[in-house]
């Protein structure tokens, strides 16, 4: 079961940047719980974060596979990252891009982190189930 930090928390973010790179490769599921939190920010800025993927962990795709709405407050947000699609994905990470605007310091800062989870098959199993006999 992969459980990992693509951004380790309360990392502090003024420029753009790359979280490391995370092996998914050993999973059962391809389908993982991402969880962004972000716990302390200045006002008007924003916060985008993007997980993308690569079959080697040096190349990486041009496009996010998921990404975050764009941020501006503390918040915390959960997303689904469904690798099913994407069986050349071996490793994933985290990028951000950060922005500033207004009065104050031009440099934007953002206190956050990003987490990895996989969700356990028999779990997928029974929200698809679910998922179906509502429809």
């Amino acid at each position: 079961m992969i459980d990992a930090a693509l951004v380790p928390c309360k990392t502090v973010a003024t420029t753009k940047g790359d979280g490391p790179a995370v092996d998914v490769s050993g999973a059962s599921s391809r389908v993982f719980l991402l969880t962004l939190e972000i716990t302390k920010i200045i006002e008007q800025e924003s916060l985008d974060v993007g997980v993308y993927g690569s079959a080697d962990g040096a190349t990486w795709s041009a496009k996010s596979i998921v990404a975050f709405p764009q941020k501006f407050y503390c918040d915390q947000a959960p997303r689904l990252l469904d690798l099913t699609a994407h069986p050349e994905v071996k490793f994933v990470r985290a990028h951000w891009e950060v922005a500033r605007w207004g009065r104050g310091t031009e440099t934007p800062m953002f206190e956050f982190g990003v987490t990895l989870k996989e969700v356990p098959a028999d779990i997928l199993k029974e929200a698809t189930a679910e998922a179906k006999a509502m429809a």
